[in-house]
């Protein structure tokens, strides 16, 4: 047999451009904790949102972005105290990051059932990842290790044709950080390189730290939500740094 590789990729910012969706979900997510937000979410916090999705770690986040957003902060106000900020509002409205990522995910529940095909269109794939995949699936075998619920991630793939199976999927719904699913897949393939790819620049900086990681090869993907100085900061730690065209 052959020294193949494994891949494993992130989903958000390295499959799916699911940035106005995770926006919008954020926002109708808000509404039911502040009844001062207006019910549809207007198109210029949407692209606020973009500007600001670098510094979420988990989708829930995007309900306290919006929040922030509504309230008039600017996207460098929020990116200078971020977490702070996010406690400060959780604080406020009582909630834990349990409550919210329950909330956040019925919320998207309500839509797909309202509305299937439209949450698929707001999630789509960037281009070139769809054809990568299908062929991808034939010749190698790769997991996707995301902050996700997975019911979300297999609506996701199933609606544009992808096959993976349920336990190549590492989800939110396990509870496991990322340095912790790569130890199984490399315990999994132990004759196999790995090769992760993440556009998240902490995410990357965590698994360097697991020196049982250290095989893994480690990629940052340029074109998902990460800014200017995250580039010059993931060549400086040594990270590969990949563009779309050449990753597809």
């Amino acid at each position: 047999m052959s020294h193949s590789i494994i891949h494993a990729f992130d989903f958000d910012g390295v499959i799916c451009d699911s940035a106005i969706e995770t926006a919008i979900t954020g926002w109708k997510a808000a509404g039911q904790l502040w009844a001062d937000m207006p019910a549809d979410t207007p198109p210029a916090f949407i692209e606020q949102f973009r500007l600001v999705r670098p510094i979420i770690e988990t989708g829930f986040e995007a309900i306290l972005a919006m929040r922030l957003l509504f309230l008039g902060e600017s996207c460098a106000s929020i990116f200078s105290n971020y977490h702070a900020k996010i406690q400060q509002l959780m604080q406020h409205a009582n909630v834990t990051a349990d409550d919210l990522k329950t909330l956040f995910g019925a919320t998207r529940d309500i839509w797909i059932a309202n509305d299937r095909a439209g949450w698929i269109a707001m999630n789509p794939l960037f281009p070139g990842i769809k054809e990568k995949l299908q062929l991808l699936g034939h010749a190698e075998t790769w997991y996707i290790i995301t902050t996700k619920h997975e019911r979300f991630i297999r609506k996701i793939l199933n609606a544009h044709g992808i096959n993976l199976a349920d336990e190549r999927i590492y989800g939110l719904d396990r509870n496991m950080s990322k340095p912790d699913v790569l130890k199984i897949v490399a315990k999994n393939h132990p004759q196999q390189t790995i090769e992760f790819l993440e556009d998240r620049l902490q995410t990357l900086i965590n698994v360097q730290k697991h020196p049982e990681l250290a095989a893994v090869k480690l990629f940052f993907a340029d074109w998902g939500y990460n800014t200017a100085e995250d580039k010059i900061t993931a060549a400086a730690h040594g990270f590969n740094t990949l563009s779309l065209e050449s990753f597809v």
